[in-house]
């Protein structure tokens, strides 16, 4: 037996058949972890990480985070939790059980077995911020009823869980606050404006904006922030974070629809649409923090070359070659 083998970490993420769990699994294989993927198939799916079940050091468990889980692990990433509008507001209450109870039992499981554990939480803690760009320091402009709070108060409810079993139980923790995100294996229906975009292009169909289209995102494709949140997870337990990841290069959500007909060579035209209840104007991380304590972190790979491996992903799912089952997960 190799060394290497006697010596491996173990590492329990969650959500990992969802898009960035796959990526964080597949990341976690490369750097050498035996890697424990958990998920119960409400969003993400089997195809996302069947590449993966011939690895020796990967192995796959079907389970809802809102009941406890016993495992033996050195390390925990919690990514459970739909992140989409679309499907966090299908079973909001849920929604939120799966951000607090699924905080309490993972942060009870990392209690038990002495495990660093890493919180995925999200920019939505800011809400509709009225700073901008964002800072950690920033206590956010949330609506607390709102038809988006079971979303943005049960991450920020977890932020909460999470400082108190540090300062109370001395449980080494990490939290990333994730900007939005991008790449294969995202949803086709998570109603998410890069997927929307690109499948509407490929379609040829009407772009469907938002709102005037002037308010602002900012995207980082998936490798880019994967690599962020293993940094961040390495760094020494002194640091807990809260710590922004994504990308701060800012457009509107026309330049976005624009380029991506552009990139696809569509026929598409941009047609406008009633802005959604507690829709933020502006998104872009302040990633001054990032760079400090994860050795200068910053993403490497543009907007052109992200979509373009993302549109290369759609027109598979769209032609068959990698065709996407709505029921892939079950």
């Amino acid at each position: 037996m190799n060394i290497k083998d006697l010596v491996r970490k173990r590492a329990l993420v969650t959500g990992g058949a969802g898009f960035l769990g796959s990526h964080l699994c597949e990341r976690l294989l490369t750097e050498g972890y035996d890697v424990l993927c958990v998920d119960n198939f409400y969003t993400g799916s089997k195809k996302n990480i069947a590449h993966l079940l011939d690895s020796p050091h990967f192995e796959f468990m079907r389970h809802d985070i809102t009941f406890p889980l016993y495992v033996e692990v050195n390390e925990i990433f919690n990514l459970a939790c739909p992140a989409s509008p679309i499907h966090y507001q299908f079973d909001p209450v849920q929604t939120t059980k799966t951000s607090v109870h699924g905080a309490i039992n993972m942060l009870g499981l990392a209690k038990r077995v002495k495990a660093k554990i890493l919180q995925a939480s999200t920019s939505e803690v800011y809400g509709d911020p009225k700073i901008h760009p964002q800072r950690e320091d920033y206590w956010g402009h949330c609506n607390p009823i709102g038809i988006r709070a079971c979303y943005d108060e049960g991450k920020r409810c977890a932020e909460t869980l999470f400082f108190d079993y540090h300062r109370q139980h001395h449980l080494r923790i990490k939290v990333a606050r994730i900007f939005n995100t991008y790449g294969p294996r995202m949803h086709p229906s998570d109603g998410r404006v890069v997927s929307n975009f690109i499948l509407q292009a490929l379609k040829h169909e009407p772009i469907t904006v938002y709102g005037d289209g002037s308010q602002t995102r900012s995207f980082c494709y998936v490798d880019d922030l994967i690599d962020g949140m293993v940094r961040l997870m390495n760094t020494p337990d002194e640091l807990t974070g809260p710590i922004n990841l994504g990308n701060p290069n800012e457009f509107t959500i026309v330049e976005l629809a624009e380029k991506v007909i552009d990139l696809v060579g569509s026929k598409s035209k941009i047609i406008f649409e009633p802005l959604p209840s507690d829709d933020p104007i502006q998104r872009k991380p302040d990633l001054t923090l990032a760079k400090a304590h994860l050795d200068d972190w910053t993403p490497k790979i543009d907007t052109s070359e992200g979509l373009r491996k993302t549109i290369e992903y759609f027109d598979e799912l769209l032609t068959g070659a990698n065709q996407y089952d709505p029921y892939g997960g079950s």
